[in-house]
């Protein structure tokens, strides 16, 4: 019976809890505020890319 009480003080919390990460996550994944420039550049600073990866992909971002 003690269990009973618990669960009714519990389910309600965690049903809020819930409803709070569903409401709170619903635009998520979050767009990003970089543009690809911006990121191919972050990328290759971290050493990500090398040379002649980044160049390619930047003219290819570059190309019209």
């Amino acid at each position: 019976m003690g269990w009973m009480a618990v669960w009714w003080i519990l389910g309600p919390i965690l049903i809020a809890v819930l409803a709070w990460g569903l409401f709170k996550g619903a635009s998520w994944p979050r767009a990003s505020s970089e543009s690809p420039e911006e990121i191919l550049g972050r990328r290759y600073a971290r050493g990500e890319l090398d040379d002649e990866t980044f160049r390619r992909m930047r003219d290819e971002l570059t190309r019209p």
